[in-house]
């Protein structure tokens, strides 16, 4: 009996989980339809705030150095999963 217990659990959760991906797309769809249609009129807002404000974002000497640390440390990390992935699939 358990058996068939998880059989149906699983097979809600595999139903649960399609229904949420879609409601998902649905929404992710109307955004970039949204974005699409207005990219013009955001980035000129974009261009208005960065003049109004002057924003300018220049990092410090330290900030790149640690910047460029992570960068360094996540593509090392990438290529051992990879590594690791190849030599568990030969």
């Amino acid at each position: 009996m358990e058996i068939t217990d998880k059989d149906n659990r699983i097979k809600e959760l595999e139903n649960e989980n399609a229904l949420l991906k879609e409601q998902l797309n649905k929404y992710l769809i109307k955004n970039k339809i949204y974005y699409e249609n207005n990219k013009e009129e955001h980035k000129q807002k974009v261009k208005e705030y960065r003049e109004k404000t002057n924003y300018t974002y220049k990092p410090t000497p330290e900030q790149k150095k640690e910047y460029n640390k992570q960068a360094y440390l996540r593509r090392k990390n990438k290529l051992k999963n990879l590594e690791i992935e190849n030599n568990e699939n030969i």
